[in-house]
């Protein structure tokens, strides 16, 4: 079970038989978790990372919380993700390593999860100073690829905000480069929007592939339910489909009110109050 669950969260994406059976074990919860989470279904996923962040592991406890914080920040929450970015840090600051995962699901990873999403946390706010010194500061945690896939779409994003378009290619084509050298499908696709979105604007021949890449991600998150994913990359497509853009963003709409639907009361008001979820 453990490991149907660890490739549809890290690997090929497809989802195990029932994804709604959970195991007993922390990490069986999490990876459940994660998984729920991709395909939009958050109040499911809140209710397992609810139950690890009261557990007595400091590492399942941070990484949960972690994981909700993204839960929360892809609904527009990010003042809300910052606490639970916060509170994950806490756990695991001076935890030992232990025993290392091959993705990240240790006391190593759950310090980087916690550090990156503070970063993406504040990067929400505005506050590009503070994102740019967190990143920094998980730079020296990034032994994993899941980690520094992770650390490639930070990057990327903060040189967007900054307006430093050119520099923020590099961290969005090393995330791609990382996230399909490890075969994981889920990371592929986000990978492919945060690159697509970086070389949009420069010149015609990287506007054809950034369009490539994204009916691509399109694609593969239609395949494999991504709906978390799937809105978002709707609704850039739309940017780039001249002919169909009223259909794209019509279909965003539609998914976006199906994630929300699954979602937890708190995930739904976030989503409300958000300016970055066009409800």
């Amino acid at each position: 079970m453990e490991s149907s669950l660890r490739s549809a969260a890290f690997g090929d994406g497809v989802p195990p038989p029932n994804p709604f059976a959970v195991p007993a074990s922390p990490r069986g919860r999490l990876l459940a978790a994660i998984g729920l989470g991709a395909r939009g279904r958050y109040a499911a996923a809140a209710t397992l990372l609810n139950g690890l962040r009261a557990s007595g592991s400091p590492v399942f406890a941070s990484l949960a919380a972690s994981t909700l914080a993204s839960h929360r920040r892809q609904l527009g929450g990010h003042a809300a993700a910052l606490v639970l970015d916060g509170e994950a840090l806490a756990l695991v600051i001076t935890e030992p390593q232990g025993e290392p995962d091959p993705d990240g699901l240790d006391a190593e990873g759950a310090r980087a999860d916690a550090l990156l999403g503070l970063a993406a946390d504040n990067l929400g706010r505005g506050r590009l100073t503070a994102a740019r010194r967190l990143l920094a500061r998980a730079g020296v945690h990034c032994g994993n690829w899941r980690t520094r896939t992770r650390a490639g779409w930070v990057g990327a994003e903060i040189e967007l905000a900054g307006n430093i378009s050119g520099a923020a290619v590099a961290p969005a084509e090393m995330a791609l480069e990382t996230a399909r050298a490890r075969g994981a499908c889920r990371h592929v696709v986000k990978s492919s929007l945060v690159l697509a979105v970086t070389i949009a604007n420069r010149g015609s021949a990287e506007r054809d592939r950034a369009k490539a890449l994204v009916e691509s991600a399109r694609e593969t998150a239609e395949k494999y339910e991504f709906n978390s994913l799937l809105w978002v990359a709707c609704l850039l497509e739309a940017d780039f489909g001249a002919g169909h853009a009223d259909e794209y963003r019509s279909r965003s709409a539609e998914l976006l009110h199906a994630v929300l639907r699954h979602a937890d009361p708190c995930g739904r008001w976030l989503a409300r109050e958000s300016p970055w979820v066009p409800l």
